[in-house]
């Protein structure tokens, strides 16, 4: 499958232009100019990998996340805390538009992703993500509406 990263939910979710870098705020996320960011960004692609109810996974059941990447491909903190406000996620669901959040470290050293309080989307943990590695063909598991889901790295691509 052809992935388009200048589809539009992928544009607001770190366009390309000169709009300056805000705070982490509770609503939508600000425009980030990529070329502001530290080199080891990256957009990482997941897709719902098989499970009861779909075989054969679900391309359209995704996620899409901008973070940095540590040299073992895991999220790095270090870097998170620096540029939070750059560390997004778009959530697209079949018929439905994309939720765009932030990518969060929680106290403990959990992930999450959290959403703008107008999308009316629960937070969604990612199981482990810390010590996940974030490689095309991994899977990663996350935490939805209180189920988890397996999910597949179908791309990780320099922003």
């Amino acid at each position: 499958m052809q992935i388009n990263y200048r589809a539009p939910a992928l544009r607001k979710l770190c366009p390309c232009s000169d709009d300056r870098i805000d705070p982490m705020t509770k609503g939508s996320p600000s425009a980030i100019l990529n070329s502001s960011l530290p080199a080891r960004f990256r957009q990482i692609r997941l897709e719902l990998a098989r499970e009861p109810g779909h075989p054969e996974g679900e391309s359209r059941i995704a996620y899409v996340i901008v973070a940095p990447l540590d040299e073992n491909d895991r999220i790095d903190a270090e870097t998170w805390k620096k540029h939070r406000e750059a560390c997004r996620v778009a959530r697209q669901r079949p018929q439905q538009p994309d939720s765009l959040g932030h990518l969060v470290h929680r106290p403990g050293g959990s992930w999450a992703f959290q959403y703008d309080a107008a999308a009316n989307i629960p937070d969604e943990a990612g199981y482990h993500f810390g010590d996940e590695r974030f490689v095309q063909g991994e899977y990663v598991s996350i935490r939805e509406e209180g189920d988890m889901h397996t999910f597949r790295v179908v791309a990780v691509s320099r922003l």
